[in-house]
């Protein structure tokens, strides 16, 4: 047990895989472990590197086991994946988390604290909120177009639903669907309800944090994309540079290169798709008021002149996203374009 330099942890609900290797790489050990195994098995071993694959509870179990002395390095999971030789197991499964542990060009996943789960699991409810709060408007249009009551769509229009609703009374409409129809309204309501109050919980929580309130500076970014920000990325400086960041958050095109032939396709969408999706709400935003008001930005209007609006508003949020993390690295303040629209 002495000679213990890595193990590859499969973590699982309640049976563990362990995987022990020297510092050679040769096995030393593959076995199970129940979940109330694990802790004291850890506590027995002498100081080594223990990884495991990014997944549900891996923060929690690398934070456990941090503090019984050893390294822990969480693996993204698509990168171990081409490890798993043969069929898939729990036992190929701790290999393959070994091999790639050996491997210096894949980078660990950075450990999150409590505190950080915590703030990332606030805008997960969040979002659960708003993705239910959607299938009940959805459900609410399609019963009353049934009944010939229609509204525009978007989320601003649910109260004309509602004022359609009401001036229609009960003429046409069965009890039965009618009762069906309030307790729609009244999930909507409820689930609305909430997700304001998740509202106010970030927005009081951005007022005393000063890294927030820089980000709220960059066209594009609010409370809450830089509240996300800041939960997702707790340690920006792992990052070797600003495009190395946006190519991280899936911003940058696909490539299917081959010697001289460069082809570039659609962004690659890798990383937090919650995050990604903020910036590119927020870089829409930009380009909306930018067609109504006009920019002091030349880059921007030249864009906005050559190539179609989406693509665009990707371009946009991939250098909004450099400009988070230089600002989130090197210190300062957003500095708004100096160029004047007319030049």
């Amino acid at each position: 047990m002495d000679k213990i330099a890595t193990i590859g942890l499969d973590i699982a609900k309640q049976v563990f895989q362990v995987h022990g290797a020297d510092a050679h790489g040769a096995t030393l050990f593959n076995r199970k472990l129940r979940r109330a195994e694990v802790p004291a098995f850890f506590e027995k071993l002498p100081p080594c590197i223990v990884a495991m694959e990014a997944c549900g509870s891996a923060h929690y179990w690398g934070r456990a086991i941090s503090a019984l002395g050893h390294e822990v390095r969480i693996l993204p999971a698509q990168y171990v994946k081409p490890f798993v030789t043969r069929g898939k197991t729990d036992a190929a499964d701790a290999i393959a988390i070994s091999q790639a542990l050996k491997r210096p060009d894949i980078r660990s996943v950075s450990l999150k604290t409590a505190a950080q789960q915590a703030a990332t699991m606030v805008l997960s409810t969040r979002t659960f909120f708003v993705r239910q709060r959607a299938n009940a408007i959805n459900a609410l249009r399609g019963f009353m177009a049934e009944f010939g009551l229609v509204a525009p769509r978007g989320i601003t229009n649910v109260g004309k639903l509602v004022t359609v609703l009401s001036e229609r009374g009960d003429a046409g409409i069965p009890p039965a669907a009618r009762l069906m129809l309030d307790e729609i309204l009244a999930e909507i309501e409820t689930l609305t309800a909430r997700i304001q109050r998740i509202d106010d919980q970030i927005a009081a929580h951005a007022k005393q944090d000063e890294d927030i309130r820089r980000l709220t500076a960059i066209p594009g970014i609010g409370t809450l994309t830089a509240a996300a920000i800041q939960a997702h990325v707790p340690d920006p400086g792992r990052f070797r540079s600003a495009r190395h960041f946006s190519a991280w958050l899936g911003l940058t095109p696909k490539q299917n290169s081959s010697g001289e032939k460069l082809r570039l396709g659609e962004i690659s969408r890798m990383g937090n798709g919650d995050l990604r999706s903020l910036l590119y709400m927020g870089a829409m935003g930009v380009l909306n008021a930018a067609r109504r008001f006009g920019t002091r930005s030349g880059w921007l209007r030249r864009l906005m002149d050559k190539r179609p609006f989406k693509v665009v508003a990707i371009a946009l949020a991939n250098k909004t996203a450099r400009v988070v993390w230089a600002l989130l690295t090197k210190g300062g303040t957003y500095q708004a374009p100096t160029e004047l629209a007319g030049n």
